[in-house]
C-alpha cells in the first residue's frame, strides 16, 4: 500500500518549490492544493481566478477527501499531497485522514504576509493559516504521541539536503537526491492557479538562496503579521533539524 503524505502549509510558504522536490523523485505522485475549489467555492473568498479554479475542480469536500484516502492515481508508492491549511473551511478537516503521515511547512508570517501582499490587496490573518496548522499539529500529536515533522522554509534554504533527509527520515521515506533539482517552468501536477502564483518556482530549478533579513512590513499587513507571531513560534519550537 502506497504511502500518503499530508504536507500542511500556509500560503507562500516555499510549499510549490517542495511539491517540486517531491514530484523530482520517481517513486512519488503530487496533488497540488486539492481543497482549494471547495475553499472558494464555500467561502466566495476573492481570489484571482476563482471562476476558473472552481469550474475546473472537484468542490465537493466529502468527494475530495476519500479519493484523497484512495489509492494513488498512477500507483506510484508515496502520494505527496500538498495542502493549505487555511482552505479547510468546509465540514472535512485532518480528523478524516487519520491514516496519512502528516507533516507541516511553516515560515515567518512577516516574510509571508510580505510575499502574500504582492499578490493580492488585502490579506487576513486565516489567510495565513498559521493557527489552524498549530490545531492540527496539536491533533495529530495528541494521536500518535508524539509531535509530526515540522519543518521551516528558511531552514530548508539554508540547508535543502539535511532539512529534506532528515524530513524523509521522520516521515519513513529513503532519501532521494533527486529532491534537490526540478525541471524549469510549470509542471503537469500544476493547478491552474499556477499561472498567477508561480512565477518565481516556475523560473527555478531548485532551492534558491536563505532568506536575508526580515522585510519592512506597511502597519495592516504588520498587524497581520504580528496576529500569526505566537502560532508561528510555537510551531517553530518543535521544527525538526538535520
Amino acid at each position: 500500500m502506497s504511502v500518503h503524505i499530508a504536507m500542511w502549509s500556509g500560503p507562500r510558504n516555499l510549499s510549490t518549490a517542495m511539491m517540486r522536490a517531491f514530484s523530482s523523485r520517481a517513486d512519488c505522485f503530487v496533488s497540488d492544493e486539492p481543497f482549494y475549489g471547495a475553499y472558494l467555492k464555500e467561502t466566495g473568498d476573492p481570489q484571482p481566478m476563482m471562476e476558473q479554479i472552481i469550474d475546473a475542480m472537484n468542490c465537493n469536500w466529502q468527494s475530495v477527501a476519500k479519493s484523497l484516502c484512495g489509492d494513488t492515481p498512477n500507483g506510484a508508492p508515496i502520494w505527496y499531497q500538498k495542502h493549505m491549511s487555511h482552505h479547510m473551511e468546509g465540514p472535512v478537516s485532518i480528523a478524516d485522514f487519520p491514516d496519512m503521515r502528516h507533516a507541516f511547512l511553516i515560515r515567518d508570517p512577516i516574510r509571508v504576509a510580505a510575499s502574500y501582499a504582492n499578490k493580492r490587496t488585502a490579506i487576513r490573518p486565516e489567510h495565513l493559516g498559521t493557527a489552524r496548522q498549530r490545531t492540527y499539529f496539536e491533533h495529530v500529536a495528541d494521536r500518535i504521541g508524539t509531535a509530526p515533522p515540522v519543518i521551516d522554509s528558511a531552514d530548508v534554504l539554508a540547508n535543502p539536503e539535511g532539512v529534506l533527509s532528515a524530513l524523509c527520515n521522520a516521515l519513513g521515506i529513503a532519501w532521494d537526491a533527486a529532491m534537490l533539482h526540478w525541471e524549469r517552468g510549470p509542471h503537469p501536477a500544476d493547478g491552474i492557479w499556477g499561472a498567477h502564483w508561480y512565477d518565481k518556482v516556475n523560473a527555478s530549478t531548485g532551492f534558491g538562496a536563505p532568506p536575508g533579513p526580515l522585510p519592512e512590513l506597511g502597519e495592516e499587513y504588520r498587524k497581520t503579521a504580528d496576529a500569526c507571531r505566537e502560532d508561528y513560534e510555537f510551531m517553530r519550537s518543535h521544527a525538526i533539524e538535520p
